[in-house]
């Protein structure tokens, strides 16, 4: 009998070694690597190579036809809608046969949720077999009673050996697989407890595989660790086509969905959920969401607009400054790079000659809104210097523009859409980099174009 094999895996990078060690060489991190034991090779596996193949073994593989790139026909794989018009927005246009989708997030944030809503309507007009290894039929039942779903049509099924769960899926044949979640399968020739670097990496292939050869559609319900970042070895994302991050607090009702990869659409597009009494509802215009400010002006408050994805979404940041009792003043960041505020208070003391060395910073993004992008660069630095300054900016006021470090305005992309969405919403001044001013400003819009950080300062 073959002596079983194993191996020492990392569980922060899922790098493998062939004996223990106490620092993982790849991530560098210490006491990460576990044993896992490795599943025997099937008897007759390589029978084929060298055999009566020919000299190379590979005759079976040089059989299949080659076909020229431009000849294959897109046609074979048509999107079909997830029934959400935001999520088919962070997919890239809806569902693609044969792909393979991680949704991850906070406990609480909706993932499972998301998709029994998404499930049931499916179910209305495809085959959807729906796989829970957390909850028991009974509760998900109860949970799609209390959103008041439609549940007739819709497979379910409580297991979590990969499996039965193949077997049940070659039998039903659906079009769309769900899985809830990745950490609670098994295959029965891992020997490691659901969960672990191996289980989750072996079970997500052999979902992914059969996803691909019948061309179904699978949706991976995955946890996320303390940093937020999503559970499992690293491998794991390159297996996936697109993974997806449900955000959102549990003081707030709003839910951002957001596309870290996609193979099939624009990676870091935007969609952006309500929690209601009968689950989520996408909100179509997150700007007036975003923008629901008080009637009274206040000092640090100012409107920017960020370009998520394909879309701009105007937003409000918050600033606020106080003297600091300490020697080494505080700069917190909410959904901003703190590092990046660090180096825009350098340029507006070096360049705009305003201290803020002996002032604790605070800053905000409204709404949880996580902004990515340098066009919020001007709009920070002008808030920082309405709340030192104590003198509140006007209501009609927005602005945007990346700053550089010796004081320059730079412009950013989609300067055009930013100004009309801008418009939409009722502001009437703008202040833009000179590279981002349009020709003819909408009706109603006064756009002051500036080169300078000196110049923004005194178009203010």
């Amino acid at each position: 009998m073959a002596k079983a094999k194993s191996a020492f895996v990392c569980t922060e990078c899922g790098a493998e070694f062939s004996k223990w060690q106490g620092q993982c060489t790849s991530c560098q991190e210490w006491n990460t690597l576990s044993e896992v034991r490795l599943a025997p090779a099937r008897p007759g596996a390589g029978a084929s190579i060298g055999g009566a193949t020919g000299r190379s073994g590979y005759a079976g593989v040089l059989s299949r036809e080659v076909v020229d790139l431009a000849n294959v026909d897109l046609s074979e794989v048509p999107r079909f809608s997830s029934t959400f018009g935001e999520f088919d927005r962070v997919l890239g246009g809806g569902l693609v046969p044969g792909s393979a989708v991680l949704l991850g997030g906070n406990p609480g944030a909706g993932k499972s949720t998301l998709l029994l809503q998404t499930a049931c309507k499916l179910a209305q007009s495809r085959r959807v077999l729906y796989v829970t290894g957390e909850e028991s039929l009974s509760q998900v039942a109860m949970r799609a009673h209390r959103l008041q779903l439609p549940v007739q049509g819709l497979k379910m099924l409580a297991e979590t050996s990969v499996e039965t769960i193949l077997a049940v899926a070659e039998r039903e044949r659906p079009d769309v697989l769900v899985i809830d979640s990745i950490q609670t399968m098994h295959l029965e020739d891992i020997a490691s407890a659901p969960g672990g670097v191996a289980q989750v990496r072996e079970s997500a292939a052999a979902l992914t595989r059969f996803a691909k050869h019948s061309n179904t559609v699978l949706l991976l319900v995955g946890h996320v660790t303390k940093d937020g970042s999503l559970a499992g070895p690293k491998v794991l994302e390159h297996m996936i086509d697109a993974s997806l991050l449900l955000e959102g607090g549990a003081d707030s009702r709003f839910r951002t969905l957001r596309g870290q990869k996609n193979r099939f659409g624009a990676v870091n597009e935007l969609g952006v959920f309500a929690m209601l009494e009968h689950g989520l509802k996408e909100v179509k215009n997150p700007s007036a969401i975003f923008l629901s400010r008080t009637q009274e002006e206040a000092p640090g408050s100012l409107v920017m607009v960020v370009w998520e994805g394909t879309r701009p979404i105007l937003v409000e940041v918050q600033a606020l400054l106080d003297d600091s009792p300490l020697g080494n003043p505080r700069r917190v960041a909410v959904g901003l790079d703190p590092n990046r505020l660090s180096m825009l208070l350098a340029v507006l003391h070096r360049h705009g000659g305003l201290f803020t060395g002996d002032q604790d910073v605070f800053l905000n993004v409204v709404g949880g809104v996580k902004v990515l992008e340098t066009s919020a660069d001007l709009a920070v630095l002008l808030a920082v210097v309405s709340s030192l300054q104590n003198r509140p900016l006007p209501r009609e006021l927005v602005v945007f523009g990346e700053v550089g470090l010796s004081g320059e305005i730079r412009p950013v992309p989609s300067g055009q859409e930013r100004i009309v969405e801008a418009a939409k919403h009722g502001f009437t001044r703008a202040i833009v980099p000179r590279g981002n001013a349009p020709k003819q400003s909408p009706p109603g819009m006064e756009v002051v174009a500036v080169d300078k950080l000196v110049e923004a300062l005194e178009a203010l």
